[in-house]
């Protein structure tokens, strides 16, 4: 969601932020599973026949942190492999991840079996990530807007958190746009939430005090890295925003998200989504 500038508040308040839903894009998980499966079979060599492969589903918007919990579970090793295997492999990032991996383990429905490494899982990720973000339409689209590809895959992360449902990724992106061209922070909850490794609709004033780069309250820009793994739903709106002045949304309730450039009516719209809350 996006909200007034802070302004100090007693007690405890509800502020407005729509996690995006973890749901798979049907056609990029049957692409990846297709390309996937070759290379992994042939990380460690041996008898084909001799393996029997599951399926590691990676969900849109799952953080890294999250991801890397997934692949130690689904190929049972001890907790922390993977993040370790993240610092220690060579992965194919741009320059400005700083070999951060965060916004490029690309949700898909991954193959995995006996001979399947944690290294070779999240490189194969990466790549397909780069397959996905790195193209001619994504970076005219990022250039357009003023901003990097790295950036808009940011924005994309953030969009995929902060969107109720997928048709309205783009008036999400268009508000992200909006206000950083005006120079507005963000006031995204999204940003607040990763920065204290949680989600929740509720977010109270100290939390707007937190201190991190990822506080879009009190820092105005893009935070420092995606704050999650976009798919290409969000990617497209990131680069591709619909037109609008919009300023402010709110979910007043699943299905109805509503989007203004005037803060009047964004507050109707906040006391509708309180109301709502209070009756359910």
């Amino acid at each position: 969601m996006t909200n007034e500038p802070p302004v100090a508040r007693p007690g405890r308040r509800t502020r407005l932020t729509r996690r995006g839903r973890l749901v798979l894009i049907a056609g990029a998980a049957l692409a990846v599973t297709a390309a996937v499966l070759v290379p992994l079979t042939l990380l460690s060599g041996g008898d084909e026949s001799a393996r029997r492969a599951t399926t590691l589903v990676v969900p849109e918007g799952r953080r890294a942190t999250q991801v890397y919990a997934s692949v130690d579970r689904a190929l049972d090793v001890p907790a922390g492999t993977t993040r370790k295997a993240a610092v220690d492999a060579r992965l194919e990032l741009p320059e400005a991840a700083r070999s951060n991996p965060e916004g490029y383990l690309f949700p898909a429905t991954y193959p995995i079996d006996s001979t399947t490494s944690p290294a070779g899982l999240l490189g194969y990720m990466v790549r397909t990530a780069n397959q996905r973000f790195g193209g001619d339409r994504i970076t005219a689209g990022a250039r357009a807007h003023g901003v990097s590809a790295y950036q808009t895959v940011t924005i994309a992360s953030i969009v995929q958190a902060e969107a109720d449902t997928t048709a309205d990724m783009a008036r999400v992106a268009r508000v992200v746009h909006n206000r950083l061209a005006l120079g507005m922070p963000l006031q995204m909850d999204s940003t607040l939430n990763y920065a204290l490794n949680r989600a929740t609709l509720d977010t109270s004033h100290a939390d707007t005090r937190t201190d991190s780069p990822y506080n879009t309250y009190e820092h105005k820009g893009l935070p420092p890295t995606p704050i999650g793994n976009p798919g290409e739903e969000a990617m497209r709106a990131a680069v591709a925003p619909a037109s609008g002045d919009w300023l402010y949304f709110v979910t007043v309730r699943p299905g109805d998200t509503r989007f203004t450039n005037r803060y009047a009516e964004h507050r109707k719209n906040v006391e509708e989504f309180n109301k709502h809350r209070r009756d359910a």
